[in-house]
C-alpha cells in the first residue's frame, strides 16, 4: 500500500541520516507519480526508491560512497535490482518533467508532519 511504501521510504531515509526535507522531497515526487497512474503492482518499490534516490541526490552533499550505501540500502529494503533503480530513476525525471526543485508549499506539508512525529 502506499502508506506503508512511504513509511518504508522514511525508515530508510532515517537510517541513511537523510534529512526530513529529503524525506519530503521523496514524497512528493512520490505522489507525483501516483497522481499520474504511474505506479503499478511491478513498479511501485521502485518508484519509491527512484524518489528517494532523487530527493537525496538533489537536497544532499552527498559523496559517492554515500550515493553508493543509499543505493544498497535501497537494493536491499525493496529488493530490487540496482540497475533496474537506475534505469527506472530516468523513468522518474521524464515523468517529473525534470522538475526537481520543488516550490516550498509542496514540500512544507510533509516537512511538518514528519518533524512533529520525530
Amino acid at each position: 500500500s502506499i502508506p506503508s511504501l512511504k513509511r518504508e521510504m522514511r525508515n530508510l531515509s532515517e537510517e541513511c541520516n537523510l534529512e526530513p526535507v529529503t524525506v519530503s522531497m521523496a514524497y512528493v515526487y512520490f505522489e507525483k507519480l501516483v497522481l499520474q497512474g504511474k505506479l503499478n503492482k511491478q513498479n511501485r518499490k521502485l518508484c519509491a526508491g527512484a524518489c528517494v534516490l532523487l530527493a537525496a541526490k538533489i537536497s544532499s552533499d552527498l559523496r559517492k560512497h554515500e550515493v553508493k550505501h543509499l543505493i544498497d540500502k535501497l537494493e536491499e529494503r525493496f529488493r530490487f535490482n540496482r540497475r533496474d533503480l537506475i534505469g527506472f530513476e530516468f523513468t522518474v525525471l521524464v515523468a517529473l518533467e525534470l522538475a526537481l526543485y520543488l516550490p516550498e508549499n509542496q514540500v512544507l506539508p510533509h516537512y511538518r508532519r514528519l518533524t512533529q512525529q520525530s
